[in-house]
């Protein structure tokens, strides 16, 4: 992978190669700094070159702590941080020199039976994330819901491209062959390596810089996506993007997560070298084994399946959120009790609790509820009461009449054999696959 962006040199906020401003203290990157006088040296005016001192919360001005949606675009009548009038074409306030709101800071897209939300957080200067929500019609008229959640590289060139890029391709692969009939993990498998196509083409476009050893710092990102139709549930991923499964009763059904990470932690407890909490605590925790891109030597696409017997929902998120809650049980204790039903709801909150909790990177989470059919099969022992003929020479009271059958309604009645078949225990969710040595990492 390419090194490090540049950072800019007062509070280590990363930087594009064009940018004129800092995003988030609002330093001049064209200008020399000033000198520092008292209200510089204090962060007093937030005007550029005003230091780490005048950072506190760059996120855009009226962001609601409920989780709802920001417009996207300035405060009417100027800049969404001073108010200033002066906002020049670039997006950059005149005045202050702070980067304005832009739409992809803070999203949310919500359909019949699926919902997300993704937001830039407080410490980035733009939102790397990218997801759709989708829904279509099978061959045999059956919905199926398609979500697709990518989380850019950083440490690449155009991260923000390349995971609107995979989102774009995968969601359009995916609809296309589920469509078609094509089935689910068939579906995912392509979609997978359709989106690291379209991620593979911005390194070849003639925008991408180019490194100073004359290599191409190549657009990368980190895929997850789910489709849930005719009861069955399918998860795609590459990299460190999650998928969990959450169930309504979190008492008698476990929350599960359906994806093992390409990363260097998850390769550490894999080879039971460290001890899960030691291995995400390491420096080198997140940095990637597998991502879509130009660089990416070998691309493993890892696919699960399985049909919930329970009422729940299935997250996909980014590290954004999960960073705050890694076991699906902690996870599941900040979901709340009604997802499955209110999935925006769900995912509003799931977004505000990260952002509340540090909002140290982009996050983005969407919400597929999951309802169960009622299965529907022939009466089994186990549903028919137990009957006996009523002792000789009484008369039966019942509702039947003199001489009715009377019904005990219990496996212990006399004359019958109450032991029956062991039944088949069938998993909530299938055993994780085995997962091969990837690619050398890089940092995510």
């Amino acid at each position: 992978m390419p090194q490090q962006q540049t950072v800019c040199p007062t509070c280590a906020e990363p930087l594009d190669p064009d940018d004129a401003y800092c995003g988030g203290c609002g330093l001049s990157l064209t200008t020399p700094p000033a000198v520092a006088g008292p209200a510089a040296a204090t962060g007093a005016t937030g005007a550029p070159g005003g230091g780490p001192a005048a950072v506190t919360d760059h996120a855009p001005a009226g962001r609601p702590e409920t989780g709802h949606a920001d417009t996207g675009r300035p405060a009417a009548g100027g800049c969404a941080h001073c108010g200033a009038a002066g906002v020049a074409a670039d997006g950059y306030c005149e005045s202050c020199g702070k980067a304005q709101p832009k739409p992809r800071d803070h999203q949310e897209k919500a359909l019949d039976g699926i919902a997300g939300v993704s937001d830039r957080g407080l410490r980035h200067h733009r939102n790397e994330d990218a997801f759709t929500v989708a829904g279509t019609s099978l061959p045999d008229g059956s919905p199926a819901v398609v979500a697709v959640v990518c989380d850019g590289v950083s440490s690449s060139a155009r991260p923000d491209e390349a995971s609107a890029a995979a989102v774009d391709a995968a969601s359009e692969s995916l609809l296309s062959s589920l469509e078609r009939g094509s089935d689910p993990a068939d579906a995912m498998r392509r979609a997978i390596t359709d989106a690291n196509a379209a991620v593979t083409a911005l390194a070849h476009d003639g925008r991408t810089p180019v490194q100073p050893g004359g290599g191409v710092n190549a657009p990368a990102c980190t895929y997850v996506s789910a489709v849930s139709s005719a009861g069955l549930v399918t998860i795609g991923w590459v990299g460190d993007t999650r998928a969990y499964w959450i169930p309504d009763d979190r008492e008698s059904a476990e929350p599960y997560r359906l994806t093992e990470d390409d990363s260097w932690a998850a390769r550490m407890v894999s080879a039971g070298l460290m001890a899960e909490a030691e291995a995400y605590a390491d420096p080198r925790a997140h940095a990637i084994t597998g991502w879509l891109g130009a660089d990416a030597e070998e691309l493993l696409p890892h696919t699960v399946s399985f049909t919930p017997h329970v009422p729940g929902v299935v997250l996909v998120c980014t590290d954004g959120l999960w960073n705050y809650a890694e076991a699906a049980t902690d996870l599941a204790g900040v979901v709340r009790t009604d997802a499955r039903t209110e999935p925006l709801a769900a995912a509003q909150a799931l977004v505000a609790y990260a952002v509340g909790a540090g909002g140290h990177d982009n996050i983005t989470v969407a919400v597929l509820p999951i309802t169960p059919a009622v299965e529907e099969h022939e009466p089994t022992l186990l549903d028919l009461p137990v009957q006996r003929p009523a002792a000789e020479g009484s008369v039966g009271t019942g509702a039947g009449g003199p001489g009715a059958v009377a019904a005990v309604g219990g496996p212990a009645a006399a004359g019958y054999d109450a032991t029956l078949p062991d039944l088949p225990v069938v998993p909530a969710v299938p055993p994780m696959p085995a997962f091969a040595p990837a690619v050398p990492p890089a940092t995510d």
